[in-house]
């Protein structure tokens, strides 16, 4: 049987900069799969990679200054080293991306409907009539209330929640195949954060396109995405379905990403356990695994094995994870690590119980 193409297939991708103190390897050997219909979430610390990888999928670096190798395809069309023209009839017609500050994205200059029909415009070949028309309709198909009258305003009248909608517009103007999203909800409030969401959603469903949602809140991760991939230090240290790294995470990294965030039934009083340290230097980075100098658990995989040997996840693997742990051993570790917190929210409930009670009394 022929194999199926993915969508979109990342392989291998490395991405580097040269600077003055160094060569600042951003992304070191990505590989991940997207297709239609689903959403990729890819979630990690600043400085992990995930927007670099985005922008070299786009092809929005500088090729005098950057060095990118591997293969990302679309549809098995080679989109690393097509020319600019062909990457110019990709962008913003077949791959569209909403960049994480709409204010600094859209130009001050012009207004939204015209920012949003030169996209139509130039890969569509419409008229300025034709374009002002679509432009109204993606204000209106994103909720922008009174499109007719906004679409003759500029970028500063509109409040942030508006404008990231008016972002959105302008990359769905074309519908897409491909839509990247970079920190999306990124300062916004946390009802027009869930409007956003739910739009994005809607469009899916309505349009078949497939998503990758950048962000470092695990919240919006487990309410869009189907898939996850977890990078740290330019790698990929896990990944899997939404319900498979969510419900059962493998990588120590994850594990600290999911015990920063509170949950619903803890105690205020249980303090929140983030990742200790930093992240590493991507100039010289720790050799073996890349998280080794802040994990808790080298000496039960084998401390010089973490040390001086590269991880990665097997090709194969649905649930993967680049850790030298176990997986029973892991199992055994989230189970010690849940039961403590358990008896911690325990002992935090009935000692503020106590004390209400003396207080009462």
């Amino acid at each position: 049987m022929t194999p199926i193409t993915p969508f979109l297939s990342v392989q291998d991708l490395h991405v580097s900069f040269q600077t003055e103190d160094g060569i600042v390897k951003a992304v070191d050997g990505l590989s991940f799969d997207v297709e239609k219909g689903t959403t990729l979430g890819i979630v990690g610390e600043s400085g992990s990679g995930k927007s670099v990888t985005n922008l070299a999928i786009l092809g929005l670096h500088d090729p005098e200054r950057t060095d990118i190798g591997g293969q990302v395809r679309l549809e098995g069309q080679e989109l690393l080293g097509a020319d600019r023209t062909t990457m110019e009839r990709l962008r913003g017609n077949r791959i569209a991306m909403i960049f994480q500050d709409p204010l600094t994205a859209l130009s001050p200059f012009h207004t939204v409907g015209r920012q949003i029909g030169e996209v139509y415009r130039k890969h569509k070949g419409a008229s300025k009539r034709e374009a002002r028309e679509r432009a109204i309709e993606m204000l209106e198909r994103v909720g922008i209330p009174n499109a007719k009258v906004r679409v003759d305003e500029y970028p500063h009248m509109f409040s942030g929640g508006m404008r990231q909608r008016v972002m959105i517009a302008m990359a769905l103007v074309c519908d897409p195949d491909l839509l990247i999203a970079d920190e999306p909800t990124t300062a916004l409030d946390v009802t027009v954060q869930a409007q956003i969401l739910d739009l994005l959603k809607d469009l899916q469903q309505q349009t078949g396109t497939a998503i990758i949602l950048i962000t470092h809140d695990l919240g919006v991760v487990a309410q869009t995405a189907h898939n996850v991939l977890v990078m740290y230090a330019g790698r990929a240290v896990e990944r899997g379905t939404m319900r498979e790294v969510l419900g059962s995470p493998r990588h120590p990294y994850t594990w600290g990403l999911l015990s920063s965030v509170p949950r619903l039934g803890t105690s205020v009083d249980v303090p929140l356990r983030p990742v200790r340290g930093t992240p590493p230097s991507l100039i010289n980075p720790p050799p073996g695994c890349p998280f080794h100098p802040r994990c808790d658990y080298p000496e039960l995989a084998g401390p010089e094995l973490c040390r001086t040997q590269r991880p990665e996840i097997s090709p194969d693997a649905g649930h993967g994870d680049a850790c030298y742990l176990t997986l029973r051993q892991k199992t055994d570790l989230r189970t010690v690590a849940h039961a403590a917190q358990t008896t911690q929210t325990t002992q935090t409930a009935q000692t503020a119980q106590t004390t209400h009670i003396k207080d009462r009394a």
